[in-house]
């Protein structure tokens, strides 16, 4: 059984399935489904995104892939070797990590500790090369629609705020609502949102070197984001995005602490189905945005074809 996918159950009426784990959407979009939530992205709400293309402004997401510098959460650089030809270069890198810099969160990256992988995908079917859930769902699906952007690093600044970007500061709920309607921005069903914190920004030019070296260890990095817990998925549910992205290291505020909601990824990726982005370049679209007051535009994603993939740079773009 699936549902309309104009009539979705808010969180409140979750699960979607009997037998399902609470607060999960297995099952919505059929049992044997890998998308989750990028099912939202329907050819009428991508038509009517393209609508939205009024200037013709391109903003690329993606930061260079050896940035960060040095990368986050132990993973590596990668290295570039060109080959030469008498009339032709060809060129191969190594030690890719397709989440060391702008990345999509595939399906098959978190497993919740006691559900399991999302729609009840069993470990065994979670494989180098194959398997379910990979990135290649995502890439093969292709991902287009409306773009939302909350500059939350703005909007709290213009309200005599401070986002310590130094700290594990949370973003709450009640902060993204109240940044939608500064923006005087709708957010809407199958719509992709992108969260700016500002995080990037502060890291590149501000954080010192020793700063860069000190937060590559997971186990010192500290940066704001959204609060983890029932309340936030809740809330991202019942928004019924397609996806959502930030410019900071997780998405959530890192670390994620028990005290303070656990970890919003147990939430969002296994049980609800929704693909997060991390380390997306947003400022050059957050200037655009503050200067026309029009915080809405095309998005599309291309996401490595990798059978069996983690995670993939996003190859994204917002066009206005």
């Amino acid at each position: 059984m699936t549902f309309d996918l104009n009539d979705l159950p808010s969180y409140r009426d979750l699960p979607a399935k009997e037998g399902a784990p609470t607060g999960s959407s297995w099952g919505l979009f059929g049992d044997d489904d890998q998308l989750g939530t990028l099912n939202l992205l329907t050819p009428e709400r991508v038509a009517s995104a393209a609508r939205l293309i009024r200037k013709g402004a391109v903003f690329p997401l993606n930061l260079r892939i050896d940035k960060p510098s040095p990368p986050l959460y132990g993973r590596g650089a990668p290295r570039q070797t060109m080959t030469a030809g008498a009339n032709g270069r060809d060129d191969y890198l190594d030690n890719f990590w397709p989440q060391a810099s702008s990345q999509w969160d595939s399906l098959r990256h978190i497993r919740h500790p006691r559900d399991g992988f999302y729609n009840r995908t069993p470990d065994d079917a979670v494989v180098a090369g194959g398997g379910r859930l990979g990135i290649e769902n995502m890439a093969q699906r292709g991902i287009a629609g409306r773009g939302v952007l909350l500059d939350v690093a703005r909007h709290f600044s213009a309200t005599d705020r401070t986002l310590d970007q130094k700290t594990d500061q949370r973003i709450t709920a009640e902060d993204l609502a109240a940044c939608a309607r500064a923006h005087n921005v709708e957010i809407r069903t199958g719509d992709i949102l992108l969260i700016r914190t500002g995080w990037l920004t502060w890291y590149f030019n501000t954080a010192t070197p020793a700063e860069r070296e000190q937060m590559a260890d997971r186990v010192q990095l500290r940066a704001p984001g959204l609060a983890a817990g029932e309340e936030m998925a809740a809330y991202l549910w019942d928004l019924h995005i397609a996806a959502i992205a930030a410019d900071n290291p997780a998405l959530e505020a890192w670390p994620p602490r028990e005290d303070s909601g656990g970890f919003l990824h147990f939430h969002l990726i296994p049980l609800l189905g929704m693909p997060i982005g991390e380390l997306w370049w947003l400022d050059a679209l957050a200037e655009d945005c503050a200067g026309d007051r029009v915080y809405e535009f095309f998005f599309t994603s291309a996401p490595l074809n990798v059978p069996g993939g983690v995670g993939s740079p996003p190859n994204a773009l917002a066009i206005k």
